[in-house]
């Protein structure tokens, strides 16, 4: 019998970590979902609801960028969290492994606990997200004459998230309003300065505002250098764009 070598050991514990997904088999067997160098992004998932969305209704698309504009306001530097590509972002992670929370223990009793437990709800996101964004609509439409979220105003629109933010708008179906928002605010967050390639931080807006390098495969010869601004671009999983090769 010949001896296992490490490489094949590797191999055999990749599989076991691949659970059966098209895009992890795909790495495993050596070739990338997307191509790099090209900024060319994951493929998104088969069966788009109306609107261009993976996971999200359009009613639902147009709420959650409305909700991610109010979070991270545009200014006159950088987009807001519409523009940015947040709600995509969120868009693609409901409707992979995130969204069903793959490979976490999700067994019952499901108790209220400290927030340094983490979420303790029999939900997972993609269904937080499903009943969080139907009752919170039909919060709205109740309560704003028949208006949806996205077509309040900025004011009116900040009102019902800080009243989500403090628990005082109870938005029923077995919805906890802080739990829904403390899962907005973090998935917003994540989108803006996620890698573009999941699909939020469009451009690389959010690395530019913070002068963060991305995944250049080297800068430590600024890692001392306190106080003063990287002097290049910040650069992508994907690349860059202009480092796209031309056809033709």
């Amino acid at each position: 019998m010949s001896p296992l070598r490490r490489r094949d050991l590797l191999k055999g514990t990749a599989l076991v970590l691949a659970g059966g997904t098209a895009v992890r088999a795909s790495i495993i067997a050596g070739r990338l979902p997307w191509q790099p160098g090209t900024a060319s992004a994951p493929q998104p998932h088969a069966g788009n609801a109306p609107g261009g969305w993976n996971f999200f209704t359009a009613a639902e698309g147009a709420a959650i960028e409305a909700i991610a504009d109010r979070l991270i306001p545009p200014d006159a530097n950088t987009p807001g969290g519409k523009d940015a590509g947040c709600a995509a972002f969120i868009d693609r992670q409901l409707a992979g492994p995130y969204g069903q929370r793959e490979g976490l223990y999700t067994v019952p009793p499901f108790e209220k606990g400290a927030k340094q437990q983490g979420p303790q709800s029999a939900l997972n996101p993609a269904e937080l997200y499903r009943k969080g964004l139907g009752a919170l609509d039909d919060y709205v439409h109740a309560a704003r004459d028949g208006h949806s979220f996205a077509t309040l105003d900025a004011a009116q629109q900040d009102e019902i998230l800080q009243g989500l933010e403090a628990g005082k708008i109870a938005l029923g179906a077995g919805v906890d309003a802080q739990t829904f928002f403390e899962q907005l605010l973090q998935d917003v967050q994540q989108g803006f300065f996620a890698d573009p390639i999941y699909g939020g931080n469009r451009d690389m807006c959010a690395w530019k505002m913070i002068g963060f390098p991305g995944a250049r495969y080297d800068y430590r010869d600024w890692v001392g250098r306190h106080n003063e601004p990287y002097p290049l671009p910040p650069v992508s999983i994907a690349g860059r764009a202009e480092w796209t090769p031309k056809s033709g």
